[in-house]
Formats: structure tokens, C-alpha cells, sequence
């Protein structure tokens, strides 16, 4: 049976049980509890079994401005601490699924960023908090890039074990028209940010980009490329000084004049082999696939997947994602026991009916956490959980 849990409220007390046709064991948790009415967008950042949680949504019905809550799990998610509103005298929020908040932590240190509203429509500088409590008590940072007037998206947040926060973000356009993807360093945890850097002067304006630290605690960004629109991936093995040459993850050479909205996941195996999941629409090949290291023939998953995210359990690798069917657009998960050579038949693990999208995985050893967000008939899009096994 798989246990499905909405965080609607984001309040975990007062909840009932719905048992549907399908044997799917799916809890409600009432919008009469403190919480957010509708969620526009989150993030989730893993130490072993503490997760963090950063939220942003509307309150109420009628107000209309961005809310965003903190939340902590000590347990891998079985039990929430009550949400801690984060934001500090900020423009307002300008996030969806996709430019999503972004949040990372190293012990009692908590980051968050997200991008504001500016004067222009659906554009903005970034902005970001630091907690040193656990995300107790929050307090207003810089902005790491910078440029307070400019409009910076898509950014990324992660911390190295040597309790460094990196960050990375879509930024204007520069002399030939193209978004850049830019880098930034905070070794104060998160009060400054060094400089900031220029990784790609021509990168894709509207995709998502992921940061990860390898077991050698090298870092690294995999993000879409402009000419053409496939998936690159760069990487710095001196703590962001330096940055070798992008690598191509999936060789598909799709060229695209125009936003597709997707980007791709990754994560490291202890030998430091990369396995991520990328996304291409060139004709004839559209879909997902699977990419590794080793092998950089793309494995194909499915022509109808789009949104996705990856991880690595003990003896398995785990893919998300979300796909449109009959049924609606739902989450599936498959694994690989051969290091990404082939996949399990894929499994649903959202119910029918539902709108559910981007989906996120964090994992220990031994077990993974799936989250997205759901839309049911007639209802405002909630946040959703299930454990793996």
C-alpha cells in the first residue's frame, strides 16, 4: 500500500483518512489549521534524516501575496515542526513550480532564496534569508547577485561539507541577447556572498538549474544550454574558484527558439559517478531519459515525462517524474539495480484524477522520499508526500 500524505495545512494534527478505490491510503490535513490555502511552490534539502522544508503559497483565498514557511522533519519526514514564516519586509514573491523557492542548510545554518517581483511583470532581483537556529528565527541576507535592480530566476541552493553555501541563477541578458547562468559563494553561512561569477554567457532563459556536491565534495551545475537546447553540465573541484569545461549530458542537438521550461536532476554515486535525468523535445526523440557517467548514451524512460528528479538508495538508483496519461497528469517512479543500464516497469504513485507535477526526491541509504505538488477536482494545488517503500 502506498501512503500518500497532503500537507495542505501544513500542520500535522487534525487529519482524516481517506481509503480510495485504488488501495491508495491518502491523508487530508484540514485548511482550518495553520497553513497556506493554496501551494505555489516549494523545496526540500536533505541531511540524512532532517529534512528541510521551504514553502510558498496564499494564505487565504482573497490575499493574493506570496507567504513563505519554514518546516523541519527529523524523522525523514514522518513528522513536521510547525511552519515558521520567513520572510522579512521583502518585495513580494514571484515563484511558481519550475523558478521554485530554494533553500539549503548545514546544521543550525539555514539558507533561503527566492526571486521578488520588480517593476517589470514576472521579472525580479533575487533575495535571501539566513537562519543560524535550525529556522527558528529568521533575518534578512544579501543578495548574491548583487544587482538589486536586475531580474535573476531559476536559482539553486546547496551546501558543501565544509559548511560553504553555493548558489547559482539565470540573470539578464547580456550583450548577445542571451540569459547567463552566474555563481556565487557565501562562506559566512549565508550572510555575504562573494563576487559573483559568470559560469555561461549564453544558457536557456526559463529552465531550471541543479547544484550537487559529489562524495569528493566537488561541485557541480547541471543546466540547459542555448545552441543547442540540450543539458550541460559544469563542474569545479576547488570549491567554485575554478570551473572545468561544460560537458554536453545527452547529446540530442535540439535546437529550440523558445522556453521549454524543463530542467534536469542529478545525483552522485560514492565513487562519484553522476546519474541524471534530462529532458529534450527534438523531434523524433522527445521525452526523458537517463544519463550517466559512464555511458553517455541516453536511456529512454518515456515520450509522455517531462518534469523529473533523481536519486541513488543503497543498491538501486530512483527516478520521478510526472506524466500526462488518460488517468491525468500523475507521478511515476522505476528503478535500476545495473547502475542505469535499464529500468523497472515504471509505477504510478499519485491517484488518477489528479493534476500532480515536479516532483522532488530525497533519500537516505535506505529509503526515499517523493514530493510534488497535486491539484484535485475543484481544489486549490497542495503539497504532496510518499515514502518509497
Amino acid at each position: 500500500m502506498i501512503k500518500i500524505i497532503f500537507l495542505s495545512s501544513l500542520f500535522l494534527t487534525g487529519c482524516a483518512t481517506l481509503v480510495t478505490s485504488q488501495n491508495v491510503s491518502t491523508t487530508f490535513y484540514p485548511k482550518t489549521s495553520v497553513g497556506l490555502f493554496e501551494v505555489s511552490s516549494f523545496d526540500i534539502y536533505n541531511e540524512g534524516e532532517v529534512l528541510h522544508a521551504l514553502i510558498s503559497g496564499l494564505k487565504t483565498e482573497k490575499d493574493k501575496s506570496q507567504t513563505i514557511l519554514y518546516l523541519q522533519s527529523t524523522n525523514n519526514g514522518k513528522h513536521w515542526s510547525l511552519p515558521v514564516n520567513v520572510e522579512n519586509n521583502f518585495a513580494p514573491a514571484l515563484t511558481t513550480r519550475g523558478n521554485d523557492v530554494q533553500l539549503a542548510a548545514n546544521g543550525q545554518n539555514v539558507v533561503a532564496l527566492w526571486q521578488t517581483q520588480g517593476e517589470i511583470p514576472n521579472s525580479g532581483a533575487l533575495v535571501s534569508a539566513y537562519s543560524h537556529d535550525a529556522g527558528k528565527t529568521w533575518h534578512a541576507g544579501k543578495n548574491p547577485a548583487v544587482d538589486n535592480n536586475g531580474d535573476q530566476s531559476h536559482a539553486d541552493l546547496i551546501a558543501d561539507k565544509k559548511g560553504n553555501f553555493h548558489s547559482v541563477w539565470l540573470a539578464d541578458p547580456e550583450e548577445n541577447g542571451y540569459q547567463s547562468l552566474h555563481y556565487a559563494r557565501s562562506t559566512d553561512n549565508g550572510e555575504n556572498w562573494q563576487l559573483p561569477s559568470n559560469l555561461d554567457n549564453s544558457s536557456c532563459s526559463c529552465c531550471w538549474n541543479t547544484l550537487a556536491v559529489s562524495p569528493n565534495d566537488n561541485l557541480h551545475v547541471l543546466y540547459r544550454d542555448m545552441n543547442p537546447r540540450d543539458m550541460a553540465l559544469l563542474s569545479s573541484n576547488d570549491n567554485g574558484v575554478n570551473w572545468q569545461t561544460k560537458q554536453t549530458v545527452g547529446e540530442f542537438n535540439w535546437h529550440f527558439d523558445g522556453c521549454p521550461h524543463i530542467g534536469g536532476g542529478i545525483a552522485f554515486d560514492e565513487n562519484n559517478e553522476f546519474y541524471a535525468s534530462v529532458w529534450t523535445g527534438e523531434s523524433l526523440k522527445s521525452g526523458l531519459y537517463t544519463v550517466t557517467s559512464k555511458n553517455n548514451t541516453p536511456v529512454k524512460i518515456s515520450k509522455n515525462a517531462m518534469h523529473s528528479d533523481i536519486a541513488i538508495l543503497k543498491n538501486s538508483v530512483v527516478l520521478v517524474w510526472d506524466e500526462m496519461s488518460a488517468e491525468g497528469t500523475g507521478i511515476f517512479t522505476a528503478q535500476s539495480t545495473d547502475k542505469g543500464v535499464s529500468w523497472s516497469t515504471p509505477r504510478r504513485l499519485s491517484s488518477n484524477g489528479t493534476n500532480s507535477t515536479h516532483p522532488r526526491i530525497v533519500s537516505d541509504k535506505n529509503n526515499a522520499l517523493i514530493l510534488w505538488s497535486e491539484k484535485q477536482n475543484k481544489q486549490t494545488s497542495q503539497w504532496a508526500m510518499t515514502w518509497l517503500y
